[in-house]
């Protein structure tokens, strides 16, 4: 490289450095010493690599920049304002209210694909969008910063390990190995061989530079860009806090604003206006899409017995031949929830994604960011090993579908393992959830098909075990609504149910019935959001709501309405899971955890 651009790059990482003490120094607070250490790996790959359109952050043929070390904010921010995007007024606004530019980055601004911030994520999810390359037959680039401390999350090996399977060729990780992590060393400090030896078991194209030389840095870049049929790490050492003495390669300096920044801009020498020039893609190209078509639903008769996890598969099938951006991903476990139906129409949409939960969720944020519909299914009870992914996917306003099967102990006989008991409070927290919970099939087909257009994170609840239809085909069920299946003027209660307790609740209803009591039943499929306005009247109505949910008693289908209703001050009776169930038949376990029909009009007996 010659000695100018050298000379140019070495400025440029400098006014980054400074930028940063500069913009932590006005917020008080924040990460200056961690992007230090990566700031001349930044620079060589906005001025020579990245191939980027900052005025079309759209622009399919973008790369993609994944800081996953999100705490390092004020460098990639100082690189917005390098590149022209921001003003050097707005990088002094950081952390402060209203801002956009916030202590860890998120999507209000246009160039962020995804919230960071939670460690470990930021490859999982490069995995993804390298993934959506394939579909899209672009060339685009995914290049995933890293912290040397993540490298200790399991998610990170997940993500690894699928990736070099793949051979995502074209995604790069770079990982700032500057040996310091919040309270002290790392486990392996400047060993970048440990970490090459890891990556390479996952059949990764291992580079190790020092990540101050914009010599080597390039040549890294260069290499990692002209490698094929795997990806590639690039383990650049570093020292945190580089440039200024007081913090260079100092425990105790982490997420801490220097204690004197003026000393260190003068150290650093001095704050510069010096600009970088981001190339943008060669051309503008198109996306490669599937064929679409109408949507014809599958459709079950009245009173045929089907579960809604076979009719999730057929239905997401059809959705896929109808909607060429849908594609569907799976945790090993196709064959239960049926994603397989799918995975055998579409098998070029479909992704195994194997016993890697956190992988899963990441892979399907990562889709989306593309501008794919995705759908990702396991067992209920296994998403909660995703739930910081979750979590985060609220936070960037991802718009994914997750499907849980094998929901609640009417599983039967293979025990609490396997029931999925907490996943509608898990999911109602979430930041612009939608939950939804169907108790039959043709429920289920519209529902999934409603999903596929919503914002944000939404979930579908499926049961194992075979369920009587009890609506027609071809019947609409918006998000937020609810189903009135029981009603008189006499009604001296209501029983609200969701799932598989419909059923229960009807049968309780027709023998609570028989014996001169007679009750309402609400099908509240949509549990976020909640048909307030329906269990309001009900409320009003006869004063007296028992809910019943297979599911634990906190956070689900009684929390939501009760939420709903709790102003008005009805008596409201929450049955659900309470005990610890063991192995016995699907109505054996209804019976013993107090949900099934008998419990229910027990309930509206002492109640009443």
């Amino acid at each position: 490289m010659p000695e100018r651009d050298l000379q140019y790059l070495a400025g440029l990482a400098a006014q980054l450095r400074v930028d940063s003490v500069r913009a932590a120094a006005a917020a008080g607070s924040g990460h200056p010493t961690s992007s230090m250490s990566a700031a001349d790996l930044m620079a060589v790959l906005f001025a020579c690599h990245l191939r980027y359109d900052f005025d079309r952050p759209d622009n399919p043929a973008n790369d993609h920049l994944i800081f996953s070390k999100g705490h390092a904010s004020p460098l990639l921010y100082s690189l917005y304002k390098a590149a022209g995007a921001i003003t050097d007024e707005e990088l002094l606004t950081f952390r402060k209210r209203d801002s956009r530019l916030e202590g860890h980055p998120t999507p209000r601004l246009p160039w962020v694909d995804v919230a960071t911030g939670s460690l470990g994520q930021g490859l999982p999810v490069g995995v993804g969008v390298a993934m959506a390359a394939r579909l899209e037959r672009l060339p685009y680039r995914v290049w995933v910063l890293c912290g040397d401390s993540e490298l200790a999350e399991g998610s990170i090996w997940e993500a690894a390990e699928h990736a070099g399977s793949e051979g995502l060729a074209n995604l790069t990780v770079i990982v700032d190995v500057n040996r310091l992590g919040q309270r002290g060393p790392t486990r392996h400090g400047w060993d970048t061989g440990a970490y090459a030896r890891r990556f390479g078991a996952f059949g990764w194209h291992t580079i190790e530079i020092d990540g101050h030389d914009p010599g080597q840095i390039d040549f890294a870049f260069t290499d990692a860009s002209n490698t094929r049929r795997r990806p590639t790490v690039i383990l650049a050492k570093t020292r945190k806090g580089e440039g200024v003495l007081e913090v260079e390669n100092r425990e105790g300096a982490h997420g801490k604003a220097l204690k004197d920044p003026d000393k260190a801009v003068a150290e650093l020498g001095g704050v510069r206006d010096v600009r970088v020039e981001v190339h943008a893609p060669d051309a503008a190209a198109a996306p490669f899409r599937f064929d679409a078509g109408e949507l014809e639903p599958p459709v079950w008769p009245v009173g045929e017995q089907v579960a809604t996890r076979a009719a999730y598969g057929e239905a997401l099938a059809a959705l896929g031949a109808a909607r060429g951006d849908v594609v569907a991903l799976d945790g090993e476990v196709a064959d239960s929830t049926k994603t397989e139906t799918f995975a055998e129409a579409f098998p070029e949409r479909f992704f195994e994604m194997y016993i890697a939960e956190q992988q899963l969720v990441a892979a399907a944020i990562g889709l989306q960011v593309r501008g794919w519909k995705p759908y990702a299914a396991t067992f209920a009870a296994f998403l909660t090993r995703a739930h910081d992914f979750i979590r985060m996917a609220g936070v960037s306003g991802s718009s994914i579908r997750l499907v849980g099967s094998h929901a609640g102990v009417a599983i039967g006989e293979d025990g609490p393992s396997q029931m999925g008991l907490e996943d509608l409070a898990m999911l109602r927290t979430v930041h612009g959830s939608t939950v939804l919970y169907p108790c039959d099939a043709n429920q289920t087909a519209a529902l999934l098909a409603e999903m596929a257009d919503l914002d944000g994170v939404s979930y579908l609840r499926t049961t194992r075990g075979a369920t009587p239809v009890i609506y027609e085909p071809g019947e609409r069920f918006p998000v937020g609504g609810s189903r009135v299946l029981r009603h008189s003027p006499g009604d001296r209660a209501t029983i609200v149910a969701a799932g598989v307790t419909v059923h229960e609740a009807l049968a309780a209803a027709d023998d609570l019935r028989e014996s001169g009591i007679p009750v309402g039943v609400i099908d509240v499929y949509s549990i976020k959001p909640v048909d307030s306005a329906a269990l309001i009247e009900a409320a009003t109505t006869t004063g007296n709501l028992i809910t019943v949910e297979d599911h634990r008693i906190e956070g689900g289908l009684g929390d939501a309405v009760t939420d709903a209703v709790s102003e008005l001050g009805p008596r409201v009776i929450k049955l659900a899971v309470t005990g610890l169930p063991g192995s016995a038949t699907p109505q054996e376990q209804l019976a013993d955890a107090g949900i099934d029909r008998h419990a229910i009009a027990d309930a509206v007996k002492r109640l009443l």
